[in-house]
């Protein structure tokens, strides 16, 4: 899965300046070269597996698209406003550690994420830059039998500062009680005004109750990949959901909102999934 998001931001980054939504230069090259040469060699081939996932899962890629661009602009923002920490949980082959003009300068950032795939990533770190970068801190978790807290405390988390804690792609693929324990840790270990911000499906996504036909696509492809959704939240209760914990300034940001936001111009025809939404909210 880390693969195909790193995938769907180079597609991204190759179009023009004025069409792109989000840019990673470094996302090439957390993709198998030979994915990379099939699509030069067989543009026609790679164009018909594009459209066939399209009409799959119609939207979605879209969607994650926007939801790079919308936490791209959430850090950026973040930084300006006097950020000191970024955890990214779930890190995957996240990038922004090493894309994101100020992060290196200003704030310590702590990538957390299964040891496979963290291991591959630093290879590929090493790979680009010659060396590890001294702000960020790789801390390998598995989040259904390991302690967040811990985890981070042991390799120099501190809860005394303003921090930003980004969930891309991670709650819906993690149980219940790993949502709850990750959730109780931002809010009661970390500074005033921290923030965290995630993006999830409806209930009826994860459950299979969904009357929407690209849902419950979505679902049955996540199982066919071997990474079943495990969490959801009901739609329409993010705010009561989020505020149970102690969050406040609650920001339920639907796709409504990120087309709005994002495609305009060339990009005004490009469909997105209103089933993928992203969320924001203040530790106080």
């Amino acid at each position: 899965m880390a693969e195909g998001i790193a995938m769907q931001r180079f597609a991204e980054s190759s179009k023009d300046e004025d069409e792109r939504i989000c840019y990673d230069p470094y996302a090439i090259h957390f993709i198998n070269p030979e994915i990379v040469e099939f699509g030069i060699k067989h543009p026609e081939e790679a164009k018909a597996k594009i459209e066939a996932m399209e009409n799959q899962l119609p939207g979605l890629s879209s969607s994650i698209i926007a939801r790079v661009r919308y936490f791209d602009d959430i850090v950026k923002e973040s930084i300006g406003d006097g950020l000191q920490q970024l955890v990214i949980l779930g890190a995957g082959y996240d990038t922004r550690s090493y894309r994101i003009e100020g992060l290196d300068e200003k704030v310590k950032v702590f990538e957390a994420d299964h040891p496979n795939t963290q291991n591959f990533k630093k290879e590929k770190i090493i790979e680009i830059f010659g060396s590890l970068p001294d702000h960020v801190t790789y801390v390998p978790i598995d989040f259904e039998t390991q302690k967040l807290g811990q985890m981070l405390f042991e390799n120099g988390y501190n809860e005394s500062l303003k921090t930003l804690f980004i969930m891309e792609g991670l709650i819906m693929y993690i149980p219940p009680e790993a949502v709850d324990e990750t959730l109780n840790f931002i809010v009661n270990k970390s500074g005033k005004g921290s923030q965290i911000i995630f993006d999830y499906y409806p209930e009826s996504v994860v459950d299979g109750t969904t009357a929407l036909a690209v849902g419950q696509n979505i679902r049955n492809f996540l199982i066919q990949m071997g990474e079943p959704l495990q969490f959801g939240i009901k739609e329409g209760t993010i705010g009561k959901f989020l505020s149970s914990y102690g969050f406040s300034k609650i920001n339920d940001v639907t796709s409504t909102d990120y087309k709005k936001a994002y495609f305009d111009g060339k990009n005004k025809n490009r469909d997105v999934c209103d089933l993928l939404y992203f969320a924001q909210a203040v530790v106080e």
